[in-house]
């Protein structure tokens, strides 16, 4: 068993998210029960999400994506009275930590996929930027794009969507999980052989033609599985908590 408190501390002091400005608040985003003797973690806070913490008699439930994102409605009705009711009902602390875990250099979701995909030399895509989202790197050894693609398929277990031509060989990458599609101008612009994100928008297909970099959408929810696991895996061998990784599919 724990704390609330010893596992916000040990969450803040391990993913710093005083460092970088996000669209949402990172940490406690809704208040439950003081002791802690189980934390479920998953990607998003959906009802499903919450459901399956309340079943797995979870006292805590941390996620990537949490809620009060901004731009969006901020009364509480609907869907997120139902859902922050159910979690309020339960006693579950909701914690939420959005763009720090995306770069934390070990347990966020860019360092994470450099495991799953053996890529090395792993430095942030932003020139200067200490905090930068987006990531390059280099593969272990040189793979064609149909070659790479299939190592990200066989990771993740689904078939991304690929831009490029399929014998291209590929040597450096840069990537960045979930909506990160954007970065993909300042990774052409570096002369970087690929690059992945988790979406596609249809101006991206075209820079990735214009730029002749290889582009590989690879789903939001997959490219970002992973944090979220690695954290709470880091949390249970520090604090000596029971954690459970529940995977709540999503084809997005």
């Amino acid at each position: 068993m724990t704390t609330r408190s010893a596992l916000l501390d040990l969450l803040e002091q391990t993913l710093q998210p005083n460092k970088i400005k996000d669209y949402c608040p990172n940490g406690l985003q809704v208040e439950g029960t003081q002791h802690i003797k189980k934390i479920v973690t998953g990607v998003t806070a959906s009802q499903a999400m919450i459901d399956a913490a309340i079943a797995a008699d979870a006292d805590a439930l941390l996620v990537h994506h949490g809620y009060f994102w901004k731009g969006e409605n901020q009364t509480v009705t609907s869907l997120k009275k139902k859902r922050i009711k159910s979690l309020l009902m339960a006693d579950i602390n909701l914690i939420a930590y959005h763009l720090p875990l995306d770069i934390h250099p070990t347990l966020g979701n860019n360092a994470q996929l450099a495991k799953r995909f053996n890529i090395t030399n792993v430095e942030g895509l932003e020139s200067g930027n200490p905090v930068s989202v987006a990531v390059k790197g280099e593969l272990e050894k040189v793979q064609t794009l149909v070659q790479f693609t299939q190592t990200i398929s066989d990771s993740l277990g689904r078939t991304p969507l690929v831009e490029g031509d399929a014998n291209k060989e590929i040597r450096t990458v840069a990537w960045c999980s979930g909506g990160g599609q954007s970065f993909i101008e300042m990774a052409g612009e570096q002369g970087i052989d690929a690059f992945i994100s988790g979406e596609v928008s249809e101006q991206t297909i075209h820079l990735a033609r214009e730029y002749d970099i290889a582009f590989i959408a690879a789903g939001h929810h997959a490219t970002e599985r992973y944090g979220a696991k690695a954290l709470g895996e880091f949390v249970a061998q520090e604090l000596g908590v029971e954690v459970e990784f529940i995977d709540i599919d999503n084809p997005a």
